[in-house]
């Protein structure tokens, strides 16, 4: 029984994209594992900004100042 924890940062992740990332690992896990989908469970957890960390600081503090790890455009 596969269990995947998926952990983001709580920033406005739509129920449609948790839905899609949902689908896309238990699709991925079928496919690469040969696991049932019936009993691959996904779990997505959304931790609050100030509990995340990066490179010595709070992710609130990096959005603050305007800092984002958005997708670049190609």
């Amino acid at each position: 029984m596969p269990y995947i924890k998926i952990e983001v940062t709580r920033e406005g992740v739509t129920r449609e994209q948790k839905q899609q990332l949902i689908k896309g690992v238990t699709e991925v896990v079928t496919k690469v594992l040969n696991k049932d989908p019936h009993l691959t469970h996904v779990v997505i957890q959304e931790i609050d900004l100030d509990n995340w960390g990066y490179a010595g600081e709070q992710v609130s503090v990096w959005r603050e100042r305007g800092i984002t790890v958005d997708k670049k455009q190609s």
